[in-house]
């Protein structure tokens, strides 16, 4: 078992990953003083609760601890106002109290959402990150929880940070294909903003990433945490450095708007903005290698680096428009200057950030 830690004062916690660390859980839940006798409440999601839910909520059942749960239906879609009324009402239900713990055992989705109740509940209640996705080594630490509305994601939200993080790398082995290399884009990010030397070493093992091998995933999941886990020590509410970790987030969160949340995984979305932001990087004077590397760290992955040319280039800017990171005329984005190191640039022309989308577009 490889343990990071996440400095924050009162409010660190350690990062656990590893293999098989579910079958030990109710010790972990021990070890960091989380009581029995108030009702602790699961989330989880339509496509894991099947596979682990049962077990998880044996484990600790049988350790003494009074257990409900919530099943969610998957995808971006669940990150709304009218679930989080019905985690709410789940965990009245269940004689939740302001000793009680909210649990996330899933993916970012379920992160974010059983995040957000937790931070509201009572006006805060402990909170616990079990992720199950490759994704979710980014959004479990950290602290941000949110829930989207319709025109804007994530827009409603809080920082929240969780008692401890518990990564068993066991649970990542359902994942289909198709989200294990969404969740590489996060991973890659990671070495974009950070470190050029991983970004080189997840070019090299990208087909072992892929393929789950344990080494290579517990290492990649281990570097990624540890530049998170760095980033969040420094600034937690996002006052300065913070603000890098979202590479590639102002056209990816766009680009999942405008898909309605069900076309793009939030992975692939963000890896087309990362391309979009080193075709920035380059027009504020970056070599083209920026470029040519990123994409062949992206593309190794298996990620998509284009938009879909049915994209409307105005919705796309008009869905940017309702981000936090926009204001008039202007656009708030994370600019790489070389593999490794990122700018943030706090005035980009929103007429660059459209020939740059018409560009993606026309390249796909």
């Amino acid at each position: 078992m490889r343990q990071l830690n996440v400095e924050l004062g009162e409010r660190s916690y350690p990062i656990y990953i590893g293999e098989g660390l579910l079958a030990e859980v109710s010790s972990f839940f021990e070890n960091h003083g989380i009581g029995k006798k108030s009702p602790l409440m699961i989330v989880t999601d339509e496509k894991v609760a099947p596979l682990y839910l049962d077990e998880f909520t044996a484990s600790l059942s049988s350790a003494g601890y009074r257990v409900v749960s919530a099943v969610v239906p998957s995808g971006e879609q669940s990150k709304s106002l009218a679930n989080l009324e019905q985690l709410v009402s789940k965990a009245l239900e269940g004689g939740l109290d302001r000793k009680s713990a909210i649990i996330a055992l899933g993916g970012g989705v379920v992160g974010d959402l059983a995040g957000f109740a937790a931070a509201s509940y009572m006006r805060g209640v402990k909170f616990i990150q079990i992720p199950t996705t490759i994704l979710a080594h980014d959004s479990s630490v950290g602290g941000k929880v949110a829930v989207n509305h319709p025109m804007a994601k994530n827009i409603i939200g809080a920082f929240h940070q969780p008692e401890f993080v518990l990564y068993d790398l066991n649970t990542l082995q359902s994942l289909p294909e198709r989200e294990v290399k969404a969740g590489l884009s996060e991973v890659v990010k990671h070495g974009l903003i950070w470190d050029e030397s991983f970004v080189q070493w997840c070019i090299e093992h990208a087909n072992d990433l892929i393929k789950m091998k344990p080494d290579a995933l517990g290492y990649a999941l281990y570097k990624g945490c540890g530049v998170k886990a760095q980033v969040v020590s420094q600034d937690e509410k996002e006052s300065s450095l913070r603000a890098i970790l979202n590479l590639g987030h102002t056209i990816g969160h766009a680009l999942e708007a405008v898909a309605g949340y069900n076309e793009l995984l939030h992975g692939e979305a963000i890896s087309i903005g990362m391309i979009g932001s080193a075709k920035l990087g380059v027009r504020y004077g970056a070599s083209e290698e920026l470029l040519r590397v990123t994409t062949l760290a992206l593309e190794s992955c298996g990620l998509p680096t284009r938009i879909p040319a049915h994209y409307d280039t105005d919705d796309i800017i008009a869905a940017m428009m309702h981000d936090k990171k926009f204001s008039e005329g202007t656009v708030v984005f994370v600019v790489p200057t070389e593999i490794g190191k990122v700018e943030i640039k706090p005035d980009v022309p929103v007429q660059w950030v459209r020939e740059i989308i018409e560009e993606l577009k026309q390249e796909a």
